[in-house]
Parts: C-alpha cells; sequence; structure tokens
C-alpha cells in the first residue's frame, strides 16, 4: 500500500466474506492513500488455485447459511450449529478462556498442514512493512511462515470470539487493535499479553470525521439533531452540553433554510441477507414518500440480485417517478466503489437502520441506529453494545414503520441517540490506528475502558 507521496506505508490485508472485514480495510486504505489497493486473502492477483478454492467454499457456505436462517424449523437449526462454532462465551465471571477452540485449530491445520495462505506471505515478505489484517487467519499465517515485518490484528466487533487468537496466545507477537474497552479486557482472557493490546476504537472514514477537531461529524451531527427533535424536546432537556459541543442557537439558523424530508437509510448485509425488511419499509413509508417528509436509501451495496428485488419494488408500488427525488437503491459493482459511496452517503443521512453488523460502529459519527434482527453471536454483543451507549434500539415491526418512526423523531428521542452515540462510541480509531503504525505517540484523547 502506497502513501500520498507514493511510498508505502504498511499492507493491509482482509477477505471479502460479507462487507465487516473489507469496509475497516477500505478506511485503512483512505488514510495511508487513496490511490493503493487492499489485498484480498481469498482473492488477489495469483493467488494458487487450491488456497482460492479452501476461501470459496468458507465463504459460499457462511452465505447461504445466512440467507437460509429464515427458513423455519431446519435454517435455525443450521444456522445454530454454525454459530455455536464462532460463539462468544459469557465474560463474567473473569476466568482463563485462553484454550483454543476448535475454530482455531481448524485455522493451523490448513496453514501448517496445507500450507494455506504461505504464497500470500511470501509475497508479502518482498516488502516486510508493516501488516494490517481485518481478518485473523492471515496474520496467523504470517507469524507461522515467518513474516518480518509487525504484524498487527484489526478487530471488527464489539466483542470477538476465541478465534481471533492463536493457538499459543501467550508467545504471540501480533498486536491488536481493538475497537471497544471489552474487546481489549476480552484478548487478555483469552490469553493475549497486555502489552500486545491497543485500544483504538473502530476505524471510521477519516472524511467523515473531519480531522481530530471532528469537524464533519460536529457539522453532520448539527443538521441531523434539528432534523431529528423538530419539538425541540431533547434540545431544550440537554441544550448546556449541545451549546458547549454546537454552539448556541444553531438549530435557530438551520431552521430558517428549507426544511429538508428525514433521510432513512436501510442497508442489507454482504450476504444479501434481510432485504426484505427494505421492502416492507418502502411500502409502509410510501405516502410519506410522496408528501416529501421522508427520503428513503435502501443499500443493496454490491449484490445485483438485491438491486433488482428493491427496483422491482419500487415499480409494484408504482414509485419509479420518485426515484432521485425520495427513493434511491444504492448499487455499485465494486466494493470499493460501494464503500465510497456507502461514506458520502453517512453525511447524509438522518438514521440507519441495519443489522448490528461492523456499522454498529458509525453511531460514533452522531448517527441513531435502528437494529435489524441480528445474524451470529457477534451481533447480538453488538446490539448490546449499542443499548450500552444508548445510541440505538431494535426495530418495532417495520410494517408500522410510517407510525412508530414518527413518534420517535417527534418525541426528540433519535436526536437523543445521535447524540450518544457521538458522546459514548469511539470516533477517531483511524487516528489511533495512524499513530501506531507511524510510530508516534498518541495525538487524540484516550479512550475510557468501557466493558
Amino acid at each position: 500500500m502506497k502513501g500520498a507521496g507514493g511510498k508505502q506505508k504498511a499492507h493491509i490485508v482482509a477477505v471479502n466474506m460479507g462487507y465487516g472485514h473489507e469496509r475497516p480495510a477500505h478506511v485503512m486504505r483512505q488514510l495511508f492513500g487513496y490511490k493503493n489497493t487492499v489485498t484480498i486473502a481469498n482473492n488477489y492477483e495469483g493467488i494458487p488455485e487450491r488456497d482460492k478454492r479452501l476461501w470459496e467454499d468458507g465463504r459460499k457456505a457462511y452465505e447461504r447459511v445466512s440467507r437460509f436462517k429464515k427458513v423455519p424449523i431446519f435454517g435455525r437449526a443450521v444456522f445454530g450449529l454454525m454459530n455455536e462454532l464462532q460463539r462468544i462465551p459469557p465474560f463474567y465471571p473473569r476466568r482463563d478462556l485462553s484454550s483454543p477452540s476448535l475454530q482455531v485449530r481448524q485455522f493451523y491445520w490448513l496453514i501448517r498442514q496445507r500450507g494455506m495462505m504461505r504464497h500470500l506471505i511470501e509475497k508479502l515478505s518482498e516488502n516486510p512493512l508493516p501488516l494490517i489484517c481485518t481478518f485473523m487467519s492471515p496474520a496467523f499465517a504470517a507469524e507461522e511462515f515467518g513474516y518480518q515485518g509487525e504484524i498487527f490484528v484489526l478487530c471488527t466487533d464489539s466483542d470477538i470470539s476465541r478465534a481471533w487468537v492463536p493457538l499459543d496466545p501467550k508467545r504471540t507477537r501480533i498486536r491488536y487493535f481493538a475497537p471497544t474497552g471489552r474487546v481489549a479486557e476480552r484478548l487478555k482472557l483469552y490469553g493475549v499479553p497486555e502489552k500486545n493490546i491497543e485500544l483504538t476504537g473502530f476505524p471510521l472514514p477519516a472524511k467523515n470525521i473531519g480531522g481530530p477537531s471532528s469537524k464533519a461529524v460536529l457539522t453532520d451531527l448539527k443538521r441531523r439533531i434539528c432534523n431529528l427533535d423538530p419539538n425541540g424536546y431533547f434540545v431544550q432537556h440537554t441544550g448546556v452540553a449541545l451549546t458547549a459541543y454546537l454552539g448556541a442557537q444553531y438549530c435557530s439558523a438551520i431552521k430558517k433554510k428549507k426544511v429538508k424530508p428525514i433521510e432513512l437509510a436501510y442497508a442489507v448485509g454482504g450476504a444479501g441477507a434481510q432485504k426484505e425488511i427494505g421492502a416492507t419499509i418502502l411500502k409502509s413509508l410510501h405516502r410519506e414518500i410522496k408528501q416529501g417528509k421522508i427520503s428513503l436509501h435502501l443499500i443493496a451495496g454490491t449484490r445485483k440480485e438485491v438491486n433488482t428485488y428493491y427496483i422491482d419494488a419500487i415499480k409494484s408500488l408504482r414509485l419509479s417517478k420518485y426515484i432521485g427525488k425520495g427513493i434511491s437503491v444504492v448499487y455499485k459493482k465494486s466494493r470499493q466503489e460501494y464503500f465510497d459511496t456507502f461514506s458520502d452517503l453517512m453525511r447524509k443521512i438522518d438514521i440507519l437502520w441495519t443489522k448490528p453488523s461492523e456499522l454498529s460502529f458509525y453511531a460514533g459519527l452522531g448517527i441513531p441506529i435502528i437494529m435489524a434482527p441480528t445474524v451470529g453471536s457477534q451481533e447480538d454483543f453488538n446490539k448490546q453494545w449499542l443499548f450500552q451507549t444508548g445510541a440505538g434500539f431494535e426495530q418495532m415491526n417495520p410494517k408500522y414503520t410510517n407510525e412508530w418512526l414518527f413518534d420517535w423523531i417527534e418525541s426528540g428521542a433519535l436526536a437523543r441517540m445521535a447524540w450518544n452515540g457521538y458522546i459514548e462510541a469511539p470516533t477517531h480509531g483511524v487516528h489511533r490506528i495512524h499513530d501506531i503504525i507511524a510510530g508516534r505517540g498518541n495525538t487524540i484523547h484516550t479512550l475510557p475502558l468501557i466493558v
């Protein structure tokens, strides 16, 4: 990966299983030099056919099971079996959890017995820069095959399973970027030495933050709180704190301009699951869209079939003329183009509705999160984390979105969640990580150890 001046700063390695591992890698790519690419461990140029086949079998199995979950009885049973392999054990009572899980043993069998990722590590070793992995197994392979540079793992959820940690954690030289205090403490229970753990927060896009001063975040937060608190209930209640951060009478200045509709985004995950919820939201809000009260952004990501599904849903409701004027479908052929578009959209929206994936951390941008049902153990913990920060709540019946969503807006509840997310959830993770890779002291305030 090359920096802005053309000099490489680090290797960034991700996997394209869902969006959760590739999205933060894209953010790190932006920080060190936008023209550069991320190495996709399961689909890079020159990958041995055997490695590609092993990765592809695993990815397809995950996506099939994710979509199969909604099938009565059998779907839940099959998903439950996969979920058990990734299960995160209860944190309390604190105890030694360093014994390797079946998933870790499987990773090491593939690495040691099948030589999986040896070619990747040899390729990266030609220029052994700091290696940042957003999925754990390439880091395991790097350590196993003697990679000479520093090795970092960027964890991508608010809590993690034992699968993220090597067979022998007490001897590992892998260093971890923890997005939350819970992850930092969990890594210790798994046996990782404290000196190998950096509490950084999750890396949100630099352009959405606006530097250490949070210029972009605060600009967007001002507009968002005003839009989501039309009656001023939240502003009246929290006026002193808001004025300290946002300045006095900011809502008055904003409301003098033309009032814009509420901007709601619904995002499906990388496996394309839960697309039906988006169509239900569209049907429920069709009158409010026509009236100009709300704009709906249906985020299909890179899933062509989801894009088609949403276009058909729009046509069936005779709403085609509102595309671009109250409705948009976000679809891109490449993931990099999608991530860029998504980041731009996050500056525009007022509310994000999605399952509690890695997108939970976007609460740190002052975006309230409506949570769709979880998919997997890690998302259960992300949901719990959002509740803890006060930045999100579970969806009510999508059929009646036109009723309950506007009640939450009129009461100022969503404005409160936007504020809580900005105050409680980490915002500057990308800058903390950059400081560490650059070998300098932390230039951003230290995170509290909220577990």
